[in-house]
């Protein structure tokens, strides 16, 4: 038996997450704003670019490093977030009639307007696979949020998660096609390749990864949904797990495994 939804609403401290979806306390924060200062005069935003020199600096901590790719890696996916003000400014503003809800279980935070719920928009479909690269997240949720609107946007999009989906496994990324075979050759499940060509047949065999294909409904939309996930969960999740399991044996079991191995290797050679 499903149990009864809790929609999100102004006046609740527990309801459903429009992030993660579990039924949860909702933290709530009042708004405060100081103006941008004149050396900036505009909000600051990283990119790719910014992402890239973090990640290649020499003469970052590395546990710096980490936090502040972390940062960038959020607002890259879109998120909203909260940063303890550390310089001691004075804040002369308080913000009426906006208002932040941060969810107890997933910690991500939601935006309301009087009393409208205006991030995240309402989605539709599976949530993205958690092991999925920040980019494809972003990409994922951004098709989830159009779904109702413009399932044929929402399709586009998801083809090409797709396509960065197998740039990311190690494929070219520019042939669908080329790459879901290769996959195959490395271990994906053949009825994860009939799901694609099910899509794929479904609609224009020639459309490319991003481009409309005026065919696409919501149910190609919602499949495509199911498919990045499944593709991600046997070619990302599944390995990561096993590997997981596997570091956490015994130093003197993995050092007998090595040298078996070892042996075998040297063994096939002779």
């Amino acid at each position: 038996m499903s149990k009864a939804p809790n929609p999100p609403s102004i006046s609740a401290t527990a309801f459903d997450c429009p992030h993660c979806g579990a039924f949860t306390t909702q933290h709530w924060y009042k708004l405060h704003a100081s103006q941008v200062g004149e050396k900036e005069r505009v909000p600051s935003i990283p990119d790719a670019e910014t992402r890239e020199r973090i990640s290649n600096a020499k003469d970052l901590e590395a546990k710096h490093k980490e936090r502040l790719l972390l940062w960038v890696d959020k607002i890259l996916a879109g998120l909203i977030l909260l940063d303890r003000n550390q310089n001691g400014a004075y804040v002369y503003n308080d913000v009426g009639n906006l208002h932040l809800s941060e969810c107890y279980n997933c910690k991500k935070i939601a935006v309301w307007v009087h009393g409208n719920l205006v991030f995240p928009g309402q989605r539709v479909g599976p949530v993205p696979n958690i092991d999925l690269p920040q980019e494809l997240i972003a990409d994922f949720e951004e098709a989830r949020s159009i779904v109702g609107s413009s399932p044929r946007g929402a399709a586009a999009l998801m083809r090409l998660v797709i396509q960065k989906l197998c740039a990311h496994l190690g494929e070219k990324g520019k042939n669908i096609d080329d790459d879901i075979a290769s996959l195959i050759s490395k271990g994906l499940n053949p009825l994860v390749q009939k799901a694609l060509d099910v899509v794929r047949v479904i609609g224009n065999e020639a459309v490319h990864p991003g481009t409309i294909d005026f065919k696409d409904d919501r149910d190609t939309a919602l499949r495509l949904f199911g498919l990045v996930n499944a593709i991600a969960d046997q070619m990302i999740t599944h390995p990561k797990s096993v590997q997981e399991m596997y570091n956490q044996l015994p130093p003197g079991k993995l050092a007998a495994i090595d040298a078996r191995n070892e042996k075998a290797t040297n063994g096939a050679k002779k």
